[in-house]
């Protein structure tokens, strides 16, 4: 755990799904249909809410989609939390430095939280499962942007990086510092 001035940012080992906090961010892809990993264990647990949901943002605000680098709000459905923020991250390249895009879905799921007046927020470990972002590059970009972030408008008061494995816990405790 640590503080950036009144904001707590911690790394935990768990289910987000189970997550008690206002909002979870959802590692999704731009059709925000659903999934696998996080994406699909968010919509499973979630249940059918969230994907009316989406259906309903695709039909209005996002007929193509979401793109890589933005995030979006929905009911959380079934879940303890109140909100679902998706956001779509970068898929890894050797060749193109995509550090831009995966920084952005920090900050933006951040923006979003802060306009639904979220005090607290729950990350995956976004771009760093199937997507194949290395998970000490993906902790150092998450850690860092959500630093910047709070340090430049204070809110949420709770940030935790709910991470599925020992290995990816122990990166972002590196992160952290």
């Amino acid at each position: 755990m640590t503080r950036t001035g009144a904001a707590r940012i911690e790394a935990v080992l768990g289910d987000i799904t189970e997550e008690r906090v206002d909002a979870i961010v959802n590692a999704a892809n731009s059709s925000l249909l659903g999934g696998g990993g996080v994406d699909g264990a968010i919509h499973r647990a979630g249940g059918p809410e969230i994907l009316a949901a989406c259906r309903e943002l695709r039909r209005t605000r996002l007929p193509d989609g979401l793109p890589a680098g933005d995030a979006v709000a929905t009911t959380a459905g079934r879940l303890p939390a109140r909100w679902v923020i998706h956001t779509v991250g970068p898929v890894h390249s050797d060749r193109e430095d995509r550090s831009a895009v995966l920084a952005s879905c920090y900050r933006r799921s951040l923006q979003v939280a802060r306009e639904l007046g979220a005090a607290s927020v729950a990350f995956p470990a976004v771009s760093a499962g199937v997507y194949g972002w290395p998970m000490d590059d993906a902790a150092r970009i998450a850690v860092s942007t959500t630093r910047e972030e709070l340090d430049a408008h204070g809110a949420p008061e709770l940030v935790r990086f709910v991470l599925f494995s020992p290995p990816a816990l122990r990166e972002f405790e590196a992160a952290l510092g």
